[in-house]
């Protein structure tokens, strides 16, 4: 006699729990334990990490943070999520890399735990190089000549995020990558690069977070007279010397934009922290 059992999609067997999260969205922004509505049994969640701040003198703009948006995730229980922080500003030199963020089910890497990069920094003014360095999104060049630093430090499929622009200019310095596109080049002679496009994922999770759900955009680049733009999803803009450059937004994995010198404040804009979007499903 054959033995009976639960059809589930014509296969006998365990019968599939279905999830009942009703697509709750809940956008996290630091550190700690998320627990899920009882029926949830599969979410949607876009992983942002901390972006990187900008360099200086002649700095570029920093990296974003790497971003993946993870589809029918499977979960059981609360899940451990880690918000990175952006890299802190720096002074006459290479930017700071942000912090990885972790989206973490108890299990390992790519099965149940998902991690994004942190972004590079933005190449500086200061030995032995002045190229932009790589991160989730990489890092733009500062003065010449200025390699940027390359993105998708995860080597993930699809990419978690973008090169940096180059910096041909002695002065000027290339815009941080962002998720969507690569950071700008330096123009020059005056104006700095603009930093990457970030990613828009409202049509996935609504409007969440400072920036209405468009994260991870890269730092723009120190020019004179004109640094360059932000990039869409909170990232810095670049300024000229003596005037201190703009931080990333936080929560958005925005990086920082790059300084010129002196006189006056020759501070690069900080990375902004990241974020993680959870929709229940």
């Amino acid at each position: 006699m054959a033995k009976s059992g639960s059809i589930t999609g014509g296969v006998i067997g365990r019968h599939n729990k279905a999830s009942f999260g009703k697509n709750k969205i809940t956008a996290v922004a630091a550190t700690g334990t998320h627990t899920m509505d009882s029926g949830t049994r599969l979410v949607n969640t876009v992983v942002v990490a901390g972006g990187a701040s900008g360099g200086g003198p002649s700095g570029g703009g920093g990296g974003a943070g790497g971003l993946r948006d993870l589809s029918n995730v499977p979960v059981c229980g609360p899940v451990t999520i880690t918000i990175g922080d952006g890299g802190p500003s720096a002074t006459n030199c290479t930017g700071c890399t942000g912090c990885n963020s972790v989206f973490n089910t108890a299990g390992a890497e790519g099965n149940s735990k998902f991690t994004t990069s942190g972004g590079g920094g933005g190449g500086g003014a200061c030995e032995p190089s002045q190229a932009g360095l790589p991160g989730g999104s990489g890092g733009g060049g500062g003065g010449t000549p200025a390699a940027a630093g390359t993105g998708n430090a995860g080597c993930y499929t699809p990419s978690e995020g973008n090169a940096g622009g180059i910096s041909p200019s002695a002065d000027e310095g290339a815009g941080g990558g962002g998720h969507t596109s690569v950071g700008g080049n330096a123009p020059g002679p005056t104006a700095g690069g603009v930093g990457g496009t970030g990613t828009d994922v409202s049509p996935g999770y609504g409007c969440v977070g400072p920036t209405c759900s468009v994260f991870a955009g890269g730092g723009g680049g120190r020019g004179d007279p004109a640094g360059g733009a932000g990039g869409p999803g909170g990232g810095g803009a670049g300024k000229s010397p003596g005037v201190a450059a703009v931080a990333g937004t936080t929560n958005t994995g925005g990086g920082g934009g790059g300084t010129g010198g002196g006189p006056g404040p020759t501070t690069s804009g900080a990375g902004g922290s990241g974020i993680v979007v959870v929709k229940e499903l």
